[in-house]
């Protein structure tokens, strides 16, 4: 599977996905401008020394990427989405597709893949929102879950 962080700014954040990413054999994709250096001391201290088992790649923008991505359906992880994480079914080349901590993926984005637009079900109203990693990780491994943990070691 696939995760893309698209303008993260938080390096914690992204250190965490990674060091997730890197346990679960998935690629990573962080795509710009990004709200940081990609030698950030805190970045690498979040991700540890994980960031060498880490399949990842940079991409200048969303443009760059769209264009250049290989097969697999994008799955735009957003507030306010008409599907339920939880109730599709994901393939092992997909992407699912995160935003940035204090704006969430550009509406024009999420406008224009409605159909793949899910969201995770919060139950407090005065709950701004869910941390990115903890997002990532719940989605992540519900897809994991489907294909059976395929990979997974005893």
């Amino acid at each position: 599977m696939n995760v893309v962080l698209v303008e993260p700014e938080i390096p914690p954040n992204t250190g965490n996905v990674a060091r997730l990413c890197a346990a679960t054999n998935t690629r990573l994709h962080l795509v710009g401008p990004l709200g940081f250096r990609l030698d950030d001391a805190t970045l690498k201290r979040a991700g540890m020394d994980y960031w060498r088992q880490v399949e990842w790649r940079a991409w200048e923008n969303w443009e760059e990427f769209a264009a250049e991505r290989d097969a697999g359906k994008l799955w735009l992880v957003e507030q306010g989405g008409g599907t339920r994480y939880d109730t599709v079914s994901f393939g092992p080349e997909d992407y699912l597709v995160f935003g940035r901590e204090t704006a969430g993926l550009p509406k024009a984005l999420l406008e224009e893949h409605r159909d793949s637009w899910l969201r995770i079900p919060m139950f407090n109203a005065e709950a701004r929102s869910l941390n990115l990693a903890n997002c990532v990780s719940l989605v992540l491994y519900e897809g994991l879950r489907q294909q059976g943990f395929a990979g997974e070691l005893d």
